[in-house]
């Protein structure tokens, strides 16, 4: 791929995600613009959660923790991350937060196939 192509793919991939201080190969240019010309059709509204239990220790004693993760494809091109978890001690909390980083993006991409 050309320097002009390259660039042109890079400023599409801009109006749509964050890729300040990303640098993007060839192919991960590609994948990013072909993610982003599937997204409606594709990814919009899409959402997938994960759940684990282990144990961990604190000061009281052994406890039993329940996390869940979910990752939700937004309106606008981007990703929410929830995370939330349950102790069996009581012990609870959430938060969730949005990624529109091109390399996060990449990441996820990459994680899941």
């Amino acid at each position: 791929m050309d320097r002009n192509e390259k660039k042109r793919i890079r400023d599409y991939i801009g109006e749509h995600l964050d890729v300040s201080g990303t640098r993007l190969t060839d192919d991960e240019a590609i994948r990013l613009r072909d993610f982003i010309d599937q997204y409606d059709e594709s990814y919009k509204g899409r959402s997938e959660t994960r759940r684990s239990t282990h144990a961990g220790w604190s000061s009281d004693g052994k406890y039993i923790r329940t996390e869940e993760f979910t990752d939700t494809f937004t309106d606008e091109v981007g990703l929410r991350r929830d995370y939330g978890y349950h102790d069996d001690d009581g012990q609870s909390g959430e938060s969730s937060h949005v990624v529109r980083d091109a390399r996060a993006i990449l990441n996820w991409l990459r994680e899941r196939g």
